[in-house]
């Protein structure tokens, strides 16, 4: 073994480069630097995983430092030295900050990331047919439980849907959304929209997103949040089952905020004679990153400090069935109860038309299995992400 000659020692710096840049799995990139020294090193200092982070997700290009927390969570003391081996430091901190991110974005377990919701841009009948009704369990759905917008003369007038996100630092993978069949209106109408389009963001300052939260309305979206991505438009069907949405590429949201524009309307109330767009059900789909990755300081530029905590183990999540009722009851149920208390407060409304003689249909719809079966049935690799200090003591050595 002594004999054997490392292969980037018979290629030039640039043919080696280009070589690894090459490698699109954050394992084999792993793999590649703990062949040798001289390979770990040439990986650390072309930034190889920072390059390979930012063809990933071309948001981390807005990171404007990495830190890391030590076990007080805490920022680690710089050292007093050569500037020379503070530079080394800085290009082997965010060697292994990037190196870990790969992996987790790409073995942490698919999961529902919808915390909350924000805001629509209009509803017809506020609260009875809020916004929080697209996000109750979908299970079972009443024909009051869902979201409604302003009826319109105009068919191009479009609708937005706004949430907050589990996370400040997630990647989503694909959206699910089932527009309303009015069971209770004659024919049965469905009103979905023409296309549906996404944008993620942040809000412009933490204040913007507190003072508007659960509200009927922002007073515009553009000017109190920031998109720093938008998708492209995707045909919407005007049928009432729960349609997906896949991104074309997994997107990395840094501020937790997701809009949902619904451009173009198709279904006229035979009542007035408007375009209407109604929503039953919202459901998100991707990978929270948090608490192993948090980001602070997002700037109105976008720019942001990304951060990568030291107390938590970095292992490949699994989706176990204890592990998912605890996921379940940790955030899940508290959402539910959340929406089911908004639901219960609008039944007033409800028990107001049923006196007049209006009977309340509750219709049992097929739980989204199928969606969910694509996204929870795809196993994940058990795949122990390596602690990448390990090669510190190679160097020691």
């Amino acid at each position: 073994m002594e004999a054997c000659m490392d292969f980037m020692n018979w290629l030039d710096l640039d043919m080696s480069e280009k070589l690894l840049m090459h490698l699109k799995d954050p394992s084999d990139l792993a793999r590649v630097s703990s062949v040798s020294r001289s390979l770990r090193d040439f990986v650390i200092a072309n930034g190889l995983f920072k390059q390979l982070c930012l063809r990933m997700f071309p948001q981390l290009s807005k990171v404007a430092h990495v830190m890391e927390l030590n076990n007080c969570g805490v920022k680690e003391p710089v050292e007093v030295g050569s500037s020379h081996s503070m530079e080394w430091e800085s290009l082997a901190r965010d060697h292994r900050v990037y190196a870990t991110l790969a992996r987790v974005c790409t073995s942490f377990s698919l999961r529902d990331c919808i915390s909350e919701a924000i805001s629509a841009s209009s509803t017809d009948n506020y609260p009875a047919e809020t916004i929080d009704n697209t996000l109750l369990p979908a299970g079972i759905v009443s024909r009051r439980a869902y979201w409604s917008s302003k009826g319109q003369s105009n068919p191009a007038v479009p609708e937005t849907l706004t949430y907050k996100l589990v996370s400040e630092f997630c990647v989503i993978t694909e959206i699910y959304i089932r527009p309303f069949k009015a069971y209770f209106q004659r024919g049965s109408p469905i009103y979905s929209a023409k296309s549906v389009r996404f944008r993620m963001g942040h809000p412009k300052s933490p204040n913007d997103l507190g003072s508007h939260l659960l509200c009927d309305s922002l007073p515009s979206a553009d000017d109190t949040f920031i998109w720093t991505y938008t998708s492209p438009e995707f045909p919407m069907a005007q049928e009432s089952c729960l349609q997906k949405f896949r991104l074309p590429e997994p997107v990395l949201c840094i501020g937790g905020i997701l809009q949902i524009e619904l451009l173009g309307r198709v279904q006229t109330q035979e009542m007035d004679g408007l375009f209407y767009i109604c929503i039953s059900h919202v459901h998100v789909v991707g990978r929270c990153l948090s608490p192993a990755f948090v980001v602070e300081n997002i700037q109105p530029s976008g720019t942001f400090v990304l951060k990568k905590d030291m107390r938590y183990k970095f292992h490949t999540q699994q989706s176990s069935p204890d592990n998912e009722a605890q996921e379940i009851s940790d955030d899940q149920l508290q959402r539910r109860f959340r929406y089911l208390r908004n639901y219960l407060r609008n039944l007033n409304v409800i028990e107001i038309e049923e006196y007049e003689g209006e009977e309340e249909d509750v219709v049992e719809i097929e739980e989204y299995e199928s969606g969910e079966e694509e996204y929870e049935s795809g196993e994940e690799e058990d795949v122990e992400i390596e602690e990448y200090e390990s090669g510190e003591e190679e160097d020691e050595a």
